[in-house]
């Protein structure tokens, strides 16, 4: 008899097809509510997620037979890691999927922010020709920081090669530097650092990372990119930064007040103050959470599920 495998989120065709190839049984429901899987999770032994439904202990204890939890992104901050482990279920995600995507998206951010691309563009859209005011600065000759050191972090670093830049970063594990970035403590990244580059998952830790007391810290005003989660800057503080010019400019993929399904952000009211300053900002670029978003990493993401859940039950 075939293990079954329930997808409660749409994701690239080539996964299910995988996953059928390799003998498990695929069933969809791209619509149901938490309490609607929760009645029918002990049926399989698989569940492929994106971000949609949470999956906290009152789905995992209805999960009696549960196996393994393919997330189709970088994280897993949307399933309760403790409680699935106590359980027996391997939880998956594919940072390895996306990361390229990611390193790209930031570093066309970067140049983008320091070259007033998108100013320069709206005013010549409007009739007007600036060229003094839209003088751009150039990315080599800066230092970079990093704060997260894993897959998203490391291919930025990756990308900066072709750049005459120092290129520092900080994490919470030791020994992770490598011969893109050098890895300092937190006094050395405040004194050095003009490019702050966050890539960071949403924990205790992160959440409220970047805030005004943090940004102070830094010797040199920064450029501030956020491509992690949004819940690692506080928004009011950064635009208090950028009033004051202690941060010239930020390019965010990710926004604090997202909705943890990362589903769509003006469907909320009452709009965050704070935010409505980033949107009047000429120095703040903002993209939807799509830095690794990417066509291709549409295929890869998908890919190394399958992969994974292939190594899972290799005999």
């Amino acid at each position: 008899m075939s293990k079954k495998v329930l997808h409660i989120d749409e994701n690239h065709p080539i996964l299910h097809e995988d996953l059928a190839a390799q003998g498990f049984e695929n069933h969809f429901d791209f619509h149901c509510t938490k309490q609607e899987l929760i009645n029918k999770i002990s049926s399989y032994q698989g569940l492929i997620v994106r971000s949609r439904i949470p999956i906290d202990q009152s789905v995992l204890v209805a999960a009696s037979n549960l196996e393994f939890i393919g997330r189709v992104g970088a994280g897993l901050e949307n399933i309760d890691l403790n409680f699935a482990e106590k359980q027996g279920i391997h939880c998956i995600a594919a940072p390895e999927g996306n990361r390229n995507a990611v390193g790209e998206h930031a570093l066309g951010l970067l140049l983008n922010l320091l070259n007033k691309l998108n100013k320069a563009d709206k005013e010549i859209r409007s009739g007007r020709w600036d060229r003094e005011a839209n003088r751009g600065v150039e990315l080599d000759g800066k230092t970079v920081g990093i704060i997260g050191y894993g897959h998203m972090g490391k291919q930025f670093a990756r990308k900066l090669q072709g750049f005459d830049v120092e290129v520092l970063c900080y994490d919470i594990k030791a020994g992770i530097g490598d011969a893109h970035a050098r890895q300092v403590a937190m006094a050395e990244f405040f004194e050095k650092v003009e490019i702050v580059s966050l890539h960071l998952p949403h924990t205790a830790l992160t959440q409220g990372l970047c805030n005004l007391s943090f940004i102070e810290q830094f010797k040199n005003p920064i450029w501030l990119m956020n491509t992690g989660r949004g819940s690692a800057v506080v928004t009011a503080d950064l635009v208090s930064a950028l009033d004051s010019n202690k941060v010239l400019g930020a390019g965010l993929d990710v926004l604090e007040f997202e909705k943890k399904s990362f589903e769509n952000f003006f469907e909320q009211e009452n709009l965050p103050e704070a935010f409505s300053a980033l949107l009047q900002s000429d120095r703040v670029i903002l993209s939807p959470h799509v830095a690794g978003w990417s066509e291709e990493s549409h295929i890869k993401l998908a890919q190394t599920i399958t992969e994974k859940v292939r190594a899972l039950y290799a005999p």
